[in-house]
């Protein structure tokens, strides 16, 4: 039995030593040593023999002149896979030159990039998408009050269906700034300390009756889940969109699988997705077998209005996508076409208390008897139509454009019963800062704010300290909200 070379010996020794894989070539390009961290990289079997042009398709173009540094580049693997990788090669010299190549993989560098820059893009649509939606709640504000004061005056036959399919069309509106909200984690939420099966469950009881004979559902819920806090109702909007997502891409019939389990986030994971905190979580994953998606589809998955149905809104992705954010929480999708599509909804474990429920508007239509309430808003249509819809209740109001200029309003006005402001206002002081000196000058003035980003402003001090009416508000809502907060006081 031949003796085997120590120099060769030691050789392979280190090269198993490397992390990085490191592939040597002969003169005529064929791969002599590979080493293993190579072979993993390639899917190389022990006796694999491959050139170097089969395993990085740019060393054909590199003849006796190999690029300097490092470069990256795109590996082939034996199964046809390409592999990003970063480069460097070492020619060395004498009758029998030899082509070494270390070669770093990229793979994990590129996950993180991509992962950094959905989340930098969808955070800048999220952006511009509440600012947007501020704006049309304010519009919608506008038409939705007129057209009530319209109704109000006893319209004609001719002119009453008119007016009730406007207002009909201006709520439409409505819930479509809402959902955008959502997306831009804005939205209206009423979280409270939550069992992630119990939602499940009543959402299942829903969605049977719904998905169809065809689709067979299966759950698997962890008996000892963690408790998480949410708002129940937008966690069972978000699992109907995704079964309902998971649904059209079984047209043929399929299986959706729901399961819960507890995770904690460790620094591995850490290092694959980004904006998302290390921890313990309880989450929610909600597979199907249809048809999957593109990677372009799963690049734009979470935009809203995109969509790849021939009818659809394209906002339940950016929906869910928006909720889940707010509650503090990270979404992943994972998707191959032909094979199916599986949602991945991660909630920070807890053990908080319930929230407090939010106050809903009695559906009364309570009138003032001539209190005095002062309108504080920067958009003049507004704060005009929020005047005549006051008085139109019983109400006496004065005006101010801003908060400046509504202390100097409160300062030389005796007699006010309550401040209605805007949350967002141009100027040093928003409406939070506006509401707190009164609060503080004034403690007998009733206080009640209003805004198209709902409370997101308030919760800075980790409490709704006044409240809050949100845009666009109906008759109604106006009503019951003035009256509570005269009550209250």
């Amino acid at each position: 039995m031949p003796e085997t070379d120590p120099t060769d010996a030691l050789l392979d020794a280190l090269l198993s030593a490397v992390q990085d894989a490191i592939l040597v070539a002969d003169a005529q390009g064929r791969v002599v040593r590979a080493n293993s961290a190579a072979r993993t990289l390639f899917g190389l079997g022990p006796d694999a023999a491959p050139s170097l042009a089969d395993l990085l398709p740019a060393a054909a173009a590199w003849g006796d002149a190999p690029p300097a540094g490092a470069h990256a580049l795109d590996g082939r693997r034996i199964d046809g896979r390409t592999v990003p990788v970063e480069s460097a090669v070492i020619r060395t010299a004498g009758p029998a030159p030899l082509t070494v190549v270390t070669l770093h993989d990229l793979t994990r560098r590129k996950q993180v990039d991509a992962a950094l820059a959905r989340s930098q893009r969808l955070d800048a649509i999220g952006r511009m998408t509440g600012g947007i939606a501020h704006d049309f709640n304010n519009l919608l504000t506008i038409i939705i009050g007129n057209l009530e004061l319209a109704q109000m005056q006893e319209p004609d036959t001719k002119t009453a269906p008119m007016l009730t399919d406007a207002l009909a069309a201006a709520e439409a509106g409505a819930d479509l700034t809402r959902r955008l909200l959502i997306f831009a984690r804005k939205g209206e939420v009423a979280p409270q300390v939550s069992d992630l099966n119990a939602v499940c469950r009543d959402s299942l009881v829903l969605l049977r009756r719904i998905l169809g004979a065809d689709i067979e559902v299966q759950t698997y819920l962890a008996p000892d889940l963690d408790p998480v806090t949410l708002d129940p109702t937008q966690l069972q909007s978000a699992i109907v969109n995704l079964a309902l997502n998971a649904r059209d891409a079984m047209p043929e019939g399929g299986r959706l699988v729901v399961e819960t389990a507890n995770v904690e986030i460790d620094d591995s994971y850490l290092a694959q997705e980004v904006d998302v905190s290390q921890g313990r979580y309880a989450r929610l994953i909600v597979s199907d077998t249809g048809i999957g998606m593109s990677a372009e589809a799963q690049r734009h998955a979470f935009e809203p209005f995109f969509t790849t149905k021939a009818k659809g809104s394209g906002l339940g992705l950016s929906m869910v996508y928006g909720f889940v954010r707010q509650c503090g929480g990270h979404v992943t999708l994972y998707s191959e076409p032909g094979q199916g599509t599986s949602f991945g909804l991660y909630f920070p474990a807890v053990e908080g208390r319930a929230a407090d429920a939010a106050e809903a508007p009695s559906g009364a239509l309570p009138r003032g008897t001539g209190q005095l309430v002062a309108v504080i808003e920067d958009d003049a249509q507004v704060r005009r139509l929020t005047v005549e819809r006051l008085r139109a209740l019983g109400y006496r109001t004065v005006e101010a454009p801003d908060a400046a200029s509504a202390l100097t309003l409160l300062s030389r006005t005796p007699g006010i019963d309550a401040m209605l402001s805007d949350l967002v206002m141009p100027g040093e002081m928003n409406g939070l800062d506006l509401a707190r000196q009164v609060a503080r000058d004034w403690p007998r003035i009733a206080v009640l704010l209003t805004s198209g980003y709902s409370n997101e402003m308030m919760m800075q001090d980790g409490a709704r300290t006044f409240p809050l009416v949100r845009k666009p508000y109906r008759q109604a809502e106006l009503a019951d909200a003035i009256h509570r907060a005269l009550r209250r006081r």
